[in-house]
């Protein structure tokens, strides 16, 4: 194939305005795995496409905590968290955890909770209400908790922005000890102790870390104090491994790079999901009808949704809930009223992303759709809180720019999500628009972000963002080439190469799935599914036939070509999914892209 920026397949502009270039730079590199390893010279490319020196594939393929877990002390301050809180569990002292409302702060908590469990103590859980207390710690909760008697508080997922509320919480006499990962001022709040890999001052190499991720090495370094204080002479010591299932789940749904450790913790959590020892997960995976070994796909988009589900349109704490009971009939209960949640969530991100889209088209107009601004905004009064930032993850994937949804009150005060793209820091951008007094609070990491606005500042806060994106923007623009790591005969993808592909995984962000080009396809037959979906039957030059379907395309030039080209040849690109439909072990085509060859007929 050549150098990565040599055009694949000769395509220099498809159906969605890109060039394909291939992912690989040195096709001897993916030849050197394939012989050294004895795998198939495609499953090769897919490996040297992502780095993998041929000395390595070994280890990547079976990625190990043992090798990879660093030293919990390697963090600023987590000894010093994690001691404070193996004293409390010694010495019988009450102990809460304040948690954000979403999958990583449910799952955060849970397996806190489910350590504390599991040494012999309790943990009481708060999660805030996403409409009545917003994000992240409020001075009203933390004065509950202090009334029940609890001094001592955990915030997971939360806090390193929340300079005033631990301030308050200080002058109450609570210790509160920060655990999270979002972007950092130079300025930290006032707590007992702050863990956190994206301080400033942090060099510990973990800033990839989704919050569940730092939390588990936070109870692996607690457990480490209770071995040492001699707990563990009359308490069993518990199975941390046990625990991965959650920081699986915590780490897809939040969107963190699927490299290195994040990688080996979903690997590792895979397994014990499959093993279906947590009640709750069980339970959920019951209710959305997960079949087959489970996979990083099921994490993001069956368990991740329903667990946020709650969250956004429901009772914040019931995702926590789900994740810590031992109670089988509970656990069904609340995995029902989950899924429950979930239609209706998906009803209300149906409405608001349709005014959404309508509002964005209208100020872009026809002549600037294909050209946007270096940043997407949409806004309204009355929208639901719960579901903007699904909704920016929309039109992120539509303008292919970073997108930020905000929902306004009827006092001028809006809640705002935001999704990034891939070269784009936007937590730092809104963790900078707050320190020049456009917000009034925000934060987040690379690919999504939180904020507060008032209503008289978003057009300022829209300009701020603009010119310090813009050029990130650009840049992440101009490389918007569709990269593949191969071409396919429709023979060739076949359930087995899926199969070895999955053992290659898992895949996410910072680690894509692996996107082929399945070249000179006819479409046999096409027509519309679901809401704009795009079905179709492919049939290549040897009459070998393969389904495929483009999600969200009938309205878009993809989507057309699809539905009136049956007659011609086309390439296709896309992504190799399991289709396991009443009990089938087939295999189908998601189509990203399309270009007519040049033997096309019109």
């Amino acid at each position: 194939m050549g150098e990565a920026s040599r055009h694949f397949l000769g395509v220099e502009r498809s159906l969605t305005g890109r060039a394909w270039v291939s992912r690989l730079a040195d096709d001897r590199l993916a030849l050197a795995i394939s012989q050294r390893e004895g795998l198939p010279e495609i499953i090769g490319r897919v490996l040297a496409g992502r780095g993998i020196a041929p000395e390595d594939v070994a280890a990547y393929l079976a990625p190990s905590l043992k090798t990879l877990l660093p030293d919990p002390s390697s963090l600023l301050d987590m000894d010093k968290a994690a001691n404070r809180i193996a004293q409390a569990i010694m010495s019988s002292e009450k102990v809460a955890v304040f948690g954000d409302y979403d999958v990583d702060g449910a799952t955060s908590s849970a397996v806190l909770q489910r350590f504390f469990r599991a040494v012999g103590s309790d943990l009481r859980i708060y999660i805030p209400d996403r409409i009545r207390e917003g994000y992240g710690p409020n001075a009203p909760a933390l004065m509950t908790l202090r009334d029940e008697g609890i001094k001592l508080i955990i915030t997971v997922d939360c806090g390193t922005m929340a300079h005033r509320v631990l301030g308050v919480a200080q002058d109450a006499g609570l210790e509160i000890v920060v655990i999270d990962h979002h972007q950092a001022e130079p300025a930290l709040p006032p707590a007992f102790a702050l863990v956190n890999p994206n301080r400033l001052d942090d060099t510990s190499g973990q800033g990839t870390l989704a919050a569940v991720g730092v939390a588990f090495l936070f109870i692996v370094a607690i457990n480490r104090f209770l071995r040492d204080g001699g707990w563990y002479r009359t308490h069993d010591e518990p199975d941390l491994l046990s625990l991965l299932d959650l920081v699986a789940l915590g780490t897809v749904c939040d969107v963190v790079p699927l490299t290195g450790l994040n990688r080996a913790f979903v690997s590792q959590g895979l397994r014990v999901l499959a093993r279906r020892r947590n009640i709750g997960l069980a339970a959920l995976g019951d209710v959305a009808r997960l079949e087959g070994v489970p996979g990083a796909y099921h994490l993001g988009f069956l368990l991740g949704p329903r667990v946020n589900a709650g969250g956004r349109v429901g009772r914040s704490d019931l995702g926590a809930r789900l994740l810590t009971t031992s109670d089988a009939e509970e656990a069904s209960a609340i995995a029902l009223e989950l899924d429950v949640l979930n239609k209706e969530r998906q009803a209300i991100e149906a409405q608001v992303l349709e005014e959404a889209l309508q509002q964005v088209d209208l100020a872009l107009g026809a002549t600037r759709r294909n050209s946007p601004p270096p940043l997407i905004v949409a806004f309204a009064k009355g929208w639901h809180p719960g579901v903007i930032g699904i909704v920016a993850a929309r039109l992120k994937e539509r303008y292919e720019r970073p997108a930020i949804v905000v929902a306004f009150d009827n006092k001028g005060e809006g809640k705002g999500s935001g999704r990034s793209i891939q070269g784009v820091d936007l937590g730092r951008a809104v963790t900078a628009a707050l320190e020049a007094g456009h917000l009034v609070n925000g934060g987040g990491h690379a690919m999504a972000a939180g904020l507060t606005i008032r209503e008289d500042k978003l057009e300022a806060l829209v300009a701020f963002l603009e010119a310090r994106m813009s050029v990130e923007v650009s840049a992440a623009s101009e490389s918007r080439a569709l990269r593949l790591d191969g071409a396919l005969a429709a023979r060739g993808a076949s359930r087995e190469l899926y199969e070895m592909l999955e053992q290659a995984g898992p895949y996410g962000s910072g680690n894509p799935e692996p996107r082929f080009a399945v070249p000179s396809m006819r479409v046999a037959h096409a027509d519309i599914v679901g809401k704009g979906h795009v079905r179709c039957m492919l049939t290549g030059e040897d009459g070998a036939r393969l389904k495929a379907i483009a999600f969200r395309a009938a309205e878009t030039p993809l989507g057309q070509a699809l539905l009136d080209r049956g007659t011609g040849l086309i390439h296709v690109a896309g992504r190799l999914k399991a289709d396991d439909w009443q009990g089938r072990r087939g295999i189908q085509l998601t189509i990203e892209d399309a270009v007519a060859t040049r033997d096309a007929v019109p």
